[in-house]
């Protein structure tokens, strides 16, 4: 029992502080490929390639002055930010992220916990974690946070619901709410990989997941020219790169289950071994969205609830209605 508990410390650890430092790394990438894409060179002064640009973000985080203002709700405000962070990072503790492997005679399983409600304890830890841009604009003296704050309920609302039926068709053909038992279906091959029989709830779950990351399209809480920066409005310092942690966690995080559902997880793909072909498809996944914010515009609140509710929820429940016939048939 000791050494599980050890082993547990050891990889919680090690998910901190590779994600972290990913989301650090990710801050940099998002900047080339915007650059790229724009026709603009992004960092370049700051070290070769402006690689010391991360380092330079992280002093400046680090170093900025962290002040409260006057007229907020003082505990409230500074535990918000805690919310999102903590709440992104828990949520990765159910995620299978590479397949086992053996170091020094022992074998290693790449998750922290394996729970056989592991899809439903992510998807919920996620859903918590928007509580943290909600409290942190009701807590502000600011109408531009309390906007954020707003439109936070209005995202909250409209995309949980086409989140947890996207997925529930695959659910069912599975038949368990376990990660590796997803990964374990998808096993004998890519002609296995549940996007083949669930287009739709891909496309559904992708399209929910950039909400649940409030990505472009669905930057709504935070919009610069519109609320200023929203729920942010207030924050400076480390309480401000909490949220954005939390932010580029949370985009691993959809990575990791949009592969581990529907494109095989981490079986060998082809040549390639299931270790590197996760990593590829998490890759893919984070660029897209990259890709996605350097080439859409964002949608209006209304706009956003209307997709919602008119067009995306009820092809998620004619989804969910097709599998339930097809399996009873």
């Amino acid at each position: 029992m000791d050494g599980y508990i050890i082993g547990t410390i050891i990889k919680a650890a090690l998910v901190l502080a590779i994600i972290s430092a990913l989301a650090g790394f990710g801050t940099y990438i998002e900047r080339k490929v915007l650059a790229f894409m724009q026709r603009r060179l992004g960092p370049t002064h700051v070290g070769p390639y402006g690689l010391l640009q991360i380092l330079a973000d992280g002093i400046k985080l680090f170093t900025k002055e962290d002040f409260i203002p006057s007229g907020s709700n003082r505990l409230i405000f500074m535990i918000a930010p805690i919310i999102t962070a903590a709440t992104a990072f828990i949520a990765l503790a159910a995620v299978p992220m590479l397949p086992e492997f053996t170091i020094f005679g022992v074998t290693v399983r790449p998750i922290i916990a394996d729970i056989n409600i592991g899809l439903l304890f992510v998807l919920g830890m996620m859903a918590a974690g928007l509580y943290g841009p909600l409290l942190a604009g009701m807590a502000q003296d600011n109408k531009w946070g309390l906007l954020g704050a707003a439109r936070t309920a209005v995202q909250f609302l409209s995309y949980e619901v086409v989140t947890g039926l996207s997925i529930l068709a695959p659910v069912m053909i599975v038949g368990s709410l376990s990660l590796i038992d997803f990964n374990n279906y998808q096993s004998g091959g890519m002609g296995d990989w549940l996007i083949w029989k669930q287009p739709l709830a891909f496309v559904l779950f992708l399209i929910a997941g950039f909400a649940e990351t409030n990505r472009t399209p669905f930057d709504l809480l935070e919009h610069e020219a519109e609320v200023v920066s929203g729920y942010a409005t207030e924050y400076s310092g480390m309480r401000w790169g909490m949220f954005f942690i939390g932010e580029y966690a949370n985009m691993i995080t959809i990575g990791f289950l949009a592969s581990l559902i529907f494109l095989g997880g981490f079986n060998s793909w082809g040549f390639l071994p299931g270790g590197l072909a996760i990593i590829l498809k998490v890759s893919f996944f984070f660029f897209l969205m990259l890709w996605v914010r350097a080439s859409w515009p964002h949608v209006r609140p209304d706009q956003l609830m209307w997709l919602c509710w008119k067009v995306l929820m009820p092809l998620a429940v004619i989804n969910v209605t097709l599998t339930g016939l097809v399996m009873m048939f």
